[in-house]
């Protein structure tokens, strides 16, 4: 691969970068109609919404949605940026213009070209409030984003700063500095679509027509979603299998039950009763390593007692301080988790442990009860306090471990609340339904803070544009994410983006619990297992002797 590593650009996703330039790996020609022998089955949840890259913003289909799509760049597993579509990226104008030089001969799985126009139509689609896509605010620093939020916009309005100079350039001009675009160019809301998903968007989501790695097969809605390899696919990802079957489960006990007894390949949802066991099975591969995943749980600004304000900030730094994170990564996760202390993860740059106000994600029970009683002063406490949570997952037991503190510790009614699937808990945490706390976190669309923060606490994500599912808004902390952006270097990116977090330290959108380690098993008959940088597994690296 003869592709420039941007050392800076990675680690922060800040300092200004001039040039992306080089060439990838090209993938070996085979047929679609794949061999049985060398499927694999893996671990999969039923997607939140129809197949859309710019409306996954959720594990059930952006599993899906990774495999089958190819963007502008890819990530190693050190977060670094190697180009994929895209021949160069170059800035200039301090971040506000960029040019990107497409390479030739790309195709999608219906034999169409990926051309500019690919990727233009595809942003413009996803950036424009009436088609409601999840990922809007990934294009929020692009000219004319504004406009396409308004109440009335026209769904074909575009953006303004995007033009198509010919099949093989686009040039993109922004509102304001962004050194991170390049590193976003290679997240989901950043592929391109065909002609066929704007012409029947309903039947494309349900359908997808792809230029990655796999193309699609089926997807039989609550059982599976097949894909064989593409034999088209040209970039950096070429699968080593030929093909993946996602087997859609409600619960992880049983995909776990299903890999024992040989019905399943993979699995990277270890359940809470095999934590203790599962790198001791020797009927099973198992694997335990450092990851780039979130654990958290959202307040919304709209829950009585919690607005924005003093009052509902001193009640979340108190039920922060009520949880004792060391004994239940302990107990619960057994050395697969680690406390946090910030917003992000260790391998990002900006990650630090010595964050102004970390001291409200230690367990601290009479300072918890002094701030709560504070709280009441301003308004005196009634009702419960509930975290919800979709029951076909693995927070179980760490949300009622955490009520069961926060109810000890403040003397108030804490209770879970299970929600039966993902699908019907992420349709109202993306409606803005909840009426309570929720089980939260993130894995990282592509390696920089800006994706852990922007993306999740910006105001730009919040009215269901982006991850900002809480609707916080604190201009402070949007005005620091700016600097960031505009920043000359990663070390002083870094600097306001550990700024910004102190902001989020006093106000808790959401409440840092755990840092979660990238774990999986497979069968002994599968090898090739392998994490991206976000701690994600690699499915083209899989494959399993015949």
């Amino acid at each position: 691969m003869n592709t420039r590593h941007v050392t800076s650009l990675v680690a922060a996703g800040a300092a200004i970068v001039m040039l992306l330039s080089g060439c990838g790996s090209t993938g070996t020609s085979n047929s679609s109609n794949a061999s049985e022998s060398n499927i694999i089955s893996v671990y999969g949840s039923e997607p939140a919404h129809p197949l859309f890259p710019g409306n996954t913003t959720e594990a059930g289909g952006g599993k899906v949605v990774d495999q089958l799509f190819a963007g502008l760049v890819t990530y190693d597993a050190k977060g670094g940026i190697h180009n994929e579509v895209a021949d160069s990226i170059t800035s200039s104008d301090n971040a506000t213009h960029y040019v990107i030089k497409l390479k030739s001969g790309w195709k999608f799985t219906d034999g169409t070209p990926v051309t500019a126009h690919s990727f233009v139509n595809a942003w413009n689609y996803t950036a424009n409030s009436a088609n409601k896509q999840a990922s809007a605010s990934f294009f929020s620093t692009i000219e004319g984003y504004d406009d396409l939020q308004k109440p009335d916009v026209d769904p074909k309005a575009t953006l303004s700063g995007l033009t198509v100079v010919d099949d093989n350039t686009i040039d993109v001009k922004l509102s304001q500095p962004d050194s991170a675009f390049p590193v976003k160019a290679g997240s989901h809301a950043y592929m391109p679509l065909p002609e066929s998903a704007f012409k029947d968007p309903k039947k494309f989501g349900q359908h997808p027509v792809s230029n990655g790695p796999y193309k699609f097969v089926s997807w039989q809605h609550n059982h599976s979603i097949e894909m064989v390899k593409n034999p088209d696919y040209k970039g950096n990802r070429v699968a080593k299998n030929d093909g993946l079957n996602f087997k859609i489960y409600t619960s992880p006990d049983s995909a776990y039950a299903d890999l024992r007894g040989g019905n399943l390949d993979f699995t990277n949802m270890i359940p809470d009763t095999a934590l203790t066991s599962f790198q001791s099975d020797k009927s099973l591969k198992a694997y335990n390593e450092p990851g780039g995943n979130t654990l958290t749980f959202t307040i919304p600004e709209w829950l009585e007692h919690f607005g924005q304000n003093e009052e509902g900030n001193l009640r979340r730094q108190a039920i922060s301080m009520s949880i004792d994170r060391k004994t239940v990564a302990e107990k619960i996760f057994h050395g697969t988790a680690t406390p946090a202390v910030d917003f992000l993860a260790a391998p990002i740059s900006a990650y630090s442990k010595e964050l102004k106000g970390n001291e409200v994600l230690k367990y601290n029970p009479s300072k918890a009860k002094e701030l709560w009683a504070k709280a009441n002063a301003i308004s005196p406490w009634s009702g419960e306090f509930g975290i919800a949570y979709n029951a076909d997952g693995t927070a179980k037991n760490w949300v009622e471990a955490i009520c069961n503190y926060i109810k000890n510790t403040l003397d108030i009614d804490a209770k879970s609340i299970p929600m039966s699937t993902s699908d019907e808990f992420l349709s109202n945490v993306d409606s803005g339904k909840m009426t309570s706390a929720y089980r939260s976190g993130w894995g990282p669309d592509y390696p920089s803070a800006d994706n852990y923060l922007v993306q999740l606490y910006d105001s730009s994500s919040a009215d269901g544009k982006g991850g900002n599912s809480g609707n916080y808004k604190n201009p402070e902390f949007d005005a620091m994410m700016d600097k960031a952006l505009s920043a000359p270097s990663t070390e002083e990116a870094d600097k306001y983006y550990q700024q910004g977090e102190e902001i989020l330290l006093q106000d808790l959108p959401a409440i840092p619990l755990w840092n979660q380690n990238a774990t999986a098993a497979s069968t002994s008959a599968v090898s090739g297992v392998a994490f991206d940088y976000g701690g994600g597994p690699v499915f083209t690296a899989l494959t399993k002797k015949q």
